[in-house]
């Protein structure tokens, strides 16, 4: 697979860190004032606020009074405690350690399919649901190449060798190896080629898909 060039940086970090409060507050004006189509120079009319000034409130180099944050609050037609939900928003992590992943019951345990889920985050702000398993199968499994759900699916192959099915197209799977795919189309091992088989499967999907 020829290499290509990645739509985001993965070493990449902002310019300021939202625990700022001064940045939040700046980031929350720009971004509002950018929905509602307006220039710092409309802005600065608005409020009566030098273009200067709005400058560094929106770089977060300044702290706002009361009366500023009024007349800015006015301006955007939004409640003042809206520059302030970015400073508030919780930012979920989750720690798992080892053996602490929560047995699951998916479609495939039926055939013998072991899923332990590595951790989760409901709604947040990315608009996306990921889920990380590590699934194992064992003497017991059976071959299942029929899943099908929405969104994208990662594989990564930790141990073992297995036969990965997805559509028409089936793959020999071994340690170090990953297949990424879109899940609507049926999927899964239809062989097991060496056992113990453990590999991480990571799947994504939009908020409100399920």
């Amino acid at each position: 697979m020829a290499p290509g060039k990645l739509n985001q940086d993965p070493h990449k970090v902002r310019e300021h860190q939202d625990m700022n409060l001064e940045t939040a507050i700046g980031r929350a004006v720009r971004e509002f004032r950018k929905t509602r189509g307006m220039t710092v120079a409309d802005l600065s009319e608005a409020t009566g606020l030098s273009v200067g000034m709005l400058s560094k409130i929106e770089n977060g180099v300044t702290s706002s009074s009361l009366t500023t944050l009024q007349a800015l609050s006015t301006a955007l037609s939004v409640p003042i405690t809206a520059f302030f939900r970015r400073f508030e928003e919780r930012r979920e992590v989750v720690h798992v350690k080892a053996g602490e992943a929560v047995e699951m019951d998916r479609a495939g345990t039926r055939a013998g399919h072991q899923y332990n889920l590595l951790g989760h985050i409901g709604a947040n702000n990315s608009g996306v649901v990921v889920e990380p398993y590590l699934i194992t199968l064992n003497e017991e499994s059976d071959i299942f190449p029929t899943f099908q759900h929405e969104g994208i699916e990662m594989l990564y192959i930790l141990e073992g060798e297995v036969g990965y099915r997805h559509g028409d197209q089936s793959f020999h799977l071994r340690p170090g190896d990953s297949l990424f795919f879109d899940a609507d189309a049926p999927h899964g091992p239809d062989e097991l080629l060496r056992l113990p088989i453990r590999y991480l499967s990571v799947i994504s999907y939009p908020q409100g898909d399920r």
